[in-house]
C-alpha cells in the first residue's frame, strides 16, 4: 500500500489508498476512496451491531420462545380435549344405538316367538276344529272359519311401514296396517328407529288382537259344543240309556300332556276345555245314533199304533207290539240307529223280517218286507237301507211293522220317535 508523499515545495499531499496484489507476474491494484471506506465501515459496524442486538434480544427475551411453545401446547391440548369429547360423544351414540338395536332385536324375537306360537296353536287346533265341524258344533256366522284362518297370522306387512326397519321378517310377524300420519323432517336414523318402533307396536297390537279373538272364539265354540251335548243328553235321558255303548265308543284323542305338564297358559286351558267339549258332543251324538230315534220310513203316516187294538184279521182285542206305517210297496226301509244285523230272514207272522241289535239292550225289528237287503252280522248305520216295504207274513196290505224292544220286551216306539224329532236339528 502506498503511503502519502511529502513535497518539499508544496508540502505533504494525501494520495488515495491503493491496494496492490501481486501474484507471480500478475499485479493488481485497487484504489479505496474515503467514502467507500466510510461506507464499508459503517456497514460492518451495522452488521455487528445488528448481530449483537439480535443476540441480546434472544438471550434476554427467551420468554417469547417459552410463551410460544406454551401457546402451541395449549392449542394442542385443546384439540386433544375436543377430540376426546367427540370420541366420548360418539361412544355414547354408538352405545345408545347398540342398546336400541338390542332392545329392538329382543322385541322382534318376542314377536316372532308369539307368531310361531300362534302358528303352533293353529296346527294344534286344526284337528279339533275338524272334529267340531264334523260333530256339528258351528259358531254363529263364519266365526269358526275365522278361528281356523286367523291362527297362523302369516300376512305380509305393508312395505311402507317396513322402510328403514331391520332385524324382522314381515312374513313372520303377522298382519298390520299403517296408521301413522306424515311426520316432520327429522334425523334419518331417528326416523328409522321411530318407524321400527311404530311397526313393532302395530304388529304387537295385531298379534294381541288375533290371540284375543282366538281365545274368545274357542270359548264360544266350547260353549256351543257343551250346550248341544247337554240338549242331546237331556233328550236321551227319557230312554234310560246313560253311557256310550262299548262298540260305539266315540273317537278320542288330543295332545299328550304328562302329569307333570298340566296346562298353565290361558290357551292350554281353553284348548283342553274345547277338546273336552267336542269329545262330549261326539259321545252324545254317537250315543244318539245308537238309539232308535229315527223314522224307518220318513214321511209315511202311522196306520196302527202300539198297544191294544182290534186284530185286523180276527177282530178281537189283541196287543200290537209295534207301530204300523202305511207305505207303498217297494218303498225303502231305513235303519233307525247304528247297530248289527242279528236276523234277516222269514219269521212267521213278521214275514220277511230284519232285526238289528243297537246295544244297551235295544233291538229294532222291521217286518212284512218285500225284500231284505242286509245279512246277519252286517254292521249298519243310521239311515242305511235295510229292505223294501211289502206285505209278507200276517198282513192285510203293504205296510211296515216296526218294533223297538228293550231288554227283550216291546216298548212304544212313539217315545223314541218324539225324541228323534226333538233332536233332528242337533243331529
Amino acid at each position: 500500500m502506498k503511503k502519502p508523499q511529502t513535497n518539499s515545495i508544496f508540502g505533504s499531499t494525501r494520495e488515495p489508498h491503493t491496494i496492490i496484489i501481486a501474484r507471480g507476474e500478475t499485479i493488481r491494484h485497487f484504489t479505496i476512496k474515503p467514502w467507500m471506506a466510510f461506507l464499508g465501515g459503517t456497514l460492518a459496524l451495522g452488521l455487528v451491531g445488528s448481530y449483537l442486538l439480535a443476540t441480546s434480544y434472544l438471550v434476554f427475551r427467551d420468554d417469547l420462545i417459552t410463551g410460544n411453545v406454551a401457546r402451541q401446547a395449549r392449542l394442542q391440548q385443546a384439540y386433544e380435549d375436543r377430540i376426546a369429547a367427540l370420541r366420548i360423544q360418539l361412544d355414547r351414540i354408538t352405545s345408545r344405538q347398540l342398546l336400541d338395536q338390542k332392545l329392538m332385536d329382543g322385541k322382534v324375537s318376542e314377536l316372532i316367538q308369539r307368531q310361531r306360537a300362534l302358528s303352533e296353536r293353529h296346527d294344534k287346533l286344526a284337528p279339533v276344529l275338524q272334529r267340531a265341524e264334523k260333530a256339528g258344533a258351528v259358531l254363529p256366522g263364519d266365526a269358526a272359519n275365522a278361528l281356523s284362518m286367523e291362527g297362523n297370522g302369516q300376512d305380509v306387512v305393508n312395505s311402507d311401514d317396513a322402510e328403514g326397519f331391520y332385524g324382522i321378517d314381515p312374513i313372520i310377524t303377522g298382519p298390520t296396517t299403517s296408521t301413522r300420519k306424515p311426520a316432520p323432517h327429522r334425523d334419518k336414523a331417528k326416523t328409522g328407529v321411530d318407524k321400527a318402533e311404530l311397526l313393532l307396536k302395530s304388529v304387537d297390537h295385531s298379534l294381541t288382537g288375533i290371540e284375543s279373538r282366538q281365545t274368545q272364539q274357542m270359548q264360544k265354540l266350547s260353549n256351543t259344543a257343551y250346550e248341544s251335548a247337554d240338549r242331546i243328553m237331556e233328550a236321551l235321558a227319557a230312554t234310560g240309556v246313560k253311557h256310550v255303548p262299548d262298540d260305539e265308543t266315540a273317537g278320542t284323542g288330543g295332545p299328550l300332556l304328562l302329569a307333570s305338564t298340566n296346562p298353565t297358559s290361558g290357551f292350554d286351558i281353553k284348548f283342553a276345555d274345547l277338546d273336552e267339549a267336542v269329545q262330549r258332543l261326539e259321545s252324545a251324538k254317537s250315543l244318539a245314533k245308537s238309539i232308535p230315534i229315527a223314522n224307518p220310513v220318513p214321511g209315511m203316516p202311522v196306520s196302527s199304533p202300539f198297544g191294544s187294538r182290534a186284530d185286523p184279521l180276527l177282530g178281537m182285542i189283541a196287543f200290537h207290539s209295534g207301530m204300523d206305517f202305511r207305505a207303498i210297496s217297494g218303498s225303502s226301509v231305513h235303519a233307525t240307529a247304528n247297530g248289527t244285523v242279528t236276523a234277516a230272514d222269514y219269521n212267521g207272522g213278521y214275514g220277511n223280517m230284519v232285526e238289528v241289535d243297537h246295544g244297551n239292550g235295544l233291538v229294532t225289528r222291521y217286518g212284512h218286507l218285500s225284500l231284505i237287503l242286509v245279512s246277519v252280522g252286517q254292521r249298519v248305520k243310521l239311515g242305511d237301507t235295510i229292505g223294501k216295504v211289502g206285505s209278507t207274513g200276517r198282513s192285510t196290505g203293504p205296510h211296515l211293522h216296526y218294533e223297538v224292544r228293550r231288554n227283550g220286551g216291546a216298548v212304544n216306539p212313539l217315545g223314541y220317535l218324539a225324541i228323534g224329532r226333538k233332536l233332528a236339528a242337533e243331529l
